[in-house]
């Protein structure tokens, strides 16, 4: 049985996981991240990685794959920029390479590591067009066509960018619909908006309903542009409250033309949940060897 390791890279904790070429996640640890500095931030990656190693031989590992946020360098392995990591231009491949020995290193955007397992596990096929979409502390997109990403000139996807309308005038779709910015409005934890939505509280009604409508716009966006056969959401603002996917769809319909329609039946939330980013990773090994 084949095995590679996957690390999900954020600003606030690393998970490392062991993967077999089949996608079954076989292990996986996870430690706080430490964005204080460069080497400190290595260093709990390295961390990371010896936790999941416990038990398993290096010599049993095929490589490495590594979902790190914001813009990177694939071909060379470099982190080039993001916006919560002291990491602008870190060659993190040859780093690991050194620390663990000549493995292959496989580097790449997170959201498009947690794409790919979601495309694998959707079954998605080489002749369509398939979005992942992650609402979470951010909102991204991934774009994956004819079996490979569209990746434009190298930041393709930034979803969270889109100007959409809101009562408030035209905001960025990321600033009015991510956890921080529902948090913002609202003046509690978005968690405790869904939940005093669920509840039924007054006061959280029509909050959670702009969210839906916020996100409605963005995606239809996408649903002009691409006319995606599949989209598949995932990150704890959606898994968490899955209700939001209905009255997602509900906001979505009513801006759509007959003839996109189709895209409302083929919407649906993660089944990986927080293991996509490892998954992913993982698995974007063996597609490499």
């Amino acid at each position: 049985m084949k095995k590679a390791i996957g690390i999900d890279i954020g600003g606030t904790k690393i998970a490392a996981g062991i993967i077999t070429e089949s996608g079954e996640l076989l292990d996986r640890q996870e430690v706080k991240s430490d964005p204080s500095g460069r080497e400190s931030m290595f260093k709990q990656v390295v961390t990371a990685v010896e936790q999941v190693l416990e038990g398993t031989s290096l010599s049993e590992i095929e490589g490495i794959g590594v979902g790190v946020p914001g813009k990177v360098d694939t071909e060379n392995g470099i982190a080039i920029f993001q916006n919560n990591l002291p990491w602008q231009e870190f060659p993190i491949a040859a780093r690991l390479q050194e620390r663990f020995g000549a493995k292959p290193i496989t580097i790449d955007n997170d959201v498009y590591m947690a794409a790919f397992a979601e495309w694998k596990a959707a079954q998605g096929k080489k002749n369509e067009t398939f979005v992942y979409v992650t609402i979470s502390t951010g909102i991204s997109c991934s774009i994956i066509h004819n079996g490979s990403f569209l990746r434009g000139a190298g930041f393709a996807g930034e979803l969270g960018l889109i100007p959409v309308l809101s009562k408030e005038g035209n905001k960025r779709l990321e600033k009015i619909a991510a956890g921080p910015g529902i948090q913002k409005i609202a003046g509690i934890p978005a968690k405790d908006v869904f939940t005093g939505y669920v509840n039924g509280s007054q006061e959280f009604q029509s909050i959670v309903h702009d969210v839906a409508d916020h996100l409605a716009q963005g995606l239809y966006s996408i649903s002009c542009l691409l006319d995606p056969h599949k989209m598949v959401f995932g990150g704890s603002v959606i898994v968490n409250n899955p209700f939001l996917l209905e009255l997602i769809k509900e906001k979505l319909e009513t801006y759509q033309i007959s003839e996109q329609q189709h895209l409302l039946d083929q919407m649906s939330i993660s089944t990986l949940a927080q293991n996509n980013g490892v998954v992913g990773a993982g698995l974007r090994v063996f597609e490499k060897i």
